[in-house]
C-alpha cells in the first residue's frame, strides 16, 4: 500500500528510480537519462516519490515539494470534518441539556403511556430527587459541550 500526502493508493507499486518507464509505454520509445525522445513519441513525465536515495545536502538545499503538506497540518477535508464533528457534538450536548433541564418539570414527564403500565416507575420518576438527578445532569451536559466550544484548537 502506498501513502501519499495522506492519500493511500491500494495495489499500485511506485519505483523510486527515475529511469525506469512508466507502465504501459514501449521501452523503445523510452529515452535513455540524458537523450531526447523519438520524434512522434508521447512526452513521458515522471515524478520521483521517494527521495531516500538523495543526500542530506540535497534535500536541505531544494524547496519542499507542494504536493506534500507540511507535517502537523490538517488536510482542509478532514479539518472541515474536525470542525463539523465539534460543532454537532456542541450542539447535542446542548439541546440534551436544555431539555434534561425542562422536561421533569413538566407534566407530559409523569403523564406518557410509556409508564402508564409501570405504575412503581411512575412513581420513581414523579419525585423531585429524580428530576433533580435529571436537571443536574442536563447542567452538566451543557457544560460538557460549552466546555469542548470554548477549548477547540484546530492542531498546528
Amino acid at each position: 500500500m502506498l501513502r501519499f500526502a495522506g492519500l493511500r493508493f491500494a495495489g499500485l507499486r511506485v519505483s523510486t528510480d527515475s529511469k525506469m518507464p512508466l507502465p504501459g509505454a514501449p521501452l523503445s520509445s523510452t529515452p535513455v537519462h540524458g537523450e531526447s525522445p523519438a520524434p512522434g513519441a508521447p512526452e513521458i513525465r515522471t515524478a520521483v516519490l521517494d527521495h531516500a536515495d538523495r543526500s542530506s545536502a540535497d534535500q536541505s538545499s531544494s524547496p519542499p515539494s507542494p504536493l506534500v503538506p507540511e507535517p502537523g497540518l490538517l488536510p482542509g477535508l478532514q479539518l472541515w470534518l474536525h470542525r463539523a464533528s465539534v460543532f454537532l457534538f456542541v450542539l447535542i450536548s446542548a439541546v440534551a441539556g436544555v431539555l434534561l433541564i425542562i422536561l421533569p418539570w413538566t407534566p407530559e414527564w409523569t403523564d406518557n403511556y410509556l409508564l402508564l403500565s409501570y405504575p412503581s416507575l411512575r412513581t420513581l420518576v414523579s419525585s423531585g430527587f429524580f428530576r433533580g438527578i435529571c436537571t443536574g445532569l442536563g447542567l452538566l451536559d451543557i457544560w460538557i459541550g460549552f466546555w469542548e466550544a470554548l477549548h477547540y484548537h484546530e492542531r498546528a
